[in-house]
């Protein structure tokens, strides 16, 4: 707000590329992550509560609850990623939540590689059988299937409650790094700022 009217917000901007600037663009992308899950897990509890008839009925496909369960594991563990180190599991110590959080997110850890497994199937195990004549002689194959278990509801929302805080502890130190970006563009002169790529701000 400038002389008591709101400033326009700007059309572009000049490109950081600083120690500082790069840990805000990874603190961004965590916290993106983090609403993501928060999305998710906010659809699932919907979906894992539905009614089965009536006019509140919820599409409840499996397929869906799937997808948005797997989406969910692998956002909150890539917030985690030891190449950004953005959030580490010292960090779940200080949401101060009850429970056994550390056992909980190790669970998730192995629920993500479950999920999204590249060479096994996450829902279901087969098992091959021959049927039998009375006389021994097989007669034909079976393929039986053992379904997996599924999410439930109480999973999903602590797994919401989680990354609900971390959101919050992530949003804080966003706030501290503006400010650090914003100190760190203050010490160079007009000249250098205006030799800094443009970026163009697309309006919604």
């Amino acid at each position: 707000m400038t002389n008591g009217s709101i400033a326009e917000a700007p059309s572009s901007v000049r490109k950081l590329d600083t120690p500082q600037s790069g840990e805000l663009a990874q603190l961004a992308a965590v916290f993106e992550d983090l609403q993501y899950v928060l999305r998710c897990c906010e659809h699932l509890v919907t979906a894992l509560n539905a009614p089965d008839s009536g006019p509140a009925r919820v599409e409840t496909d499996p397929a869906l609850i799937e997808a948005l369960w797997t989406g969910a594991l692998v956002g909150y563990v890539r917030c985690f990623s030891g190449r950004t180190r953005v959030l580490t599991e010292d960090d779940l110590g200080a949401l101060n939540l009850e429970g056994q959080v550390l056992d909980f997110h190790n669970l998730l850890k192995r629920l993500r590689d479950h999920y999204a497994s590249r060479h096994v199937n996450p829902r279901e195990t087969f098992t091959i059988g021959v049927a039998q004549a009375n006389d021994g002689t097989p007669t034909g194959v079976a393929v039986v299937s053992g379904r997996q278990p599924g999410v439930d509801d109480t999973t999903v929302r602590q797994l919401g409650r989680i990354a609900y805080e971390l959101s919050r502890l992530v949003d804080g130190r966003m706030q501290e790094t503006q400010q650090k970006v914003l100190a760190a563009a203050g010490e160079m002169n007009a000249t250098a700022l205006a030799a800094l790529p443009l970026v163009h701000l697309s309006g919604d």
